[in-house]
């Protein structure tokens, strides 16, 4: 293994200091809640020892969409596994684009948004990591505008 000149503590026990698994029924809803959104948490700092991350899943029925919230000084990274997504964004959310399978969306800090599930009959699921180890969840009253600008 190459010497990158990181510092290894001597004498780590990394059976207990190593790779943590979580499998799909330990996640947890005991996460804040945004309207119309399934968050469930599979790391974080209080749950399994995150040291800098935070990361869940996130399901969102057909036809449903989120209330409009923004996540504070985290970044939000989301990938979406299955499912189309719409993604609002923007003071009054002004701004629209939507994502599919296999496709990412960058959320930066503070940014005001709101997810839709772009279809009627199909579920969207999507996989969250946020640069905190805690989730952020700031649900706010926006004034939408009726017809957003597709970027």
């Amino acid at each position: 293994m190459p010497d990158d000149g990181a510092v290894k503590p001597a004498a780590t026990d990394w059976r207990q200091h190593g790779i943590k698994r979580v499998l799909s029924h330990q996640r947890s809803g005991d996460t804040p809640e945004t309207m119309g959104m399934g968050r469930m948490v599979a790391i974080s700092g209080s749950r399994n020892g995150a040291q800098r991350l935070w990361a869940g899943t996130n399901l969102i029925r057909p036809g449903a969409k989120t209330g409009p919230h923004h996540h504070g000084e985290l970044e939000s990274i989301i990938y979406i596994v299955r499912g189309h997504a719409l993604m609002r964004w923007g003071d009054r959310l002004e701004f629209i684009t939507k994502a599919g399978p296999g496709d990412w969306f960058l959320v930066p800090p503070y940014v005001p948004h709101q997810e839709l599930n772009a279809s009627d009959t199909e579920e969207l699921h999507c996989v969250l990591v946020r640069s905190g180890t805690e989730e952020v969840v700031v649900n706010i009253e926006v004034d939408a505008v009726a017809e957003p600008e597709w970027v």
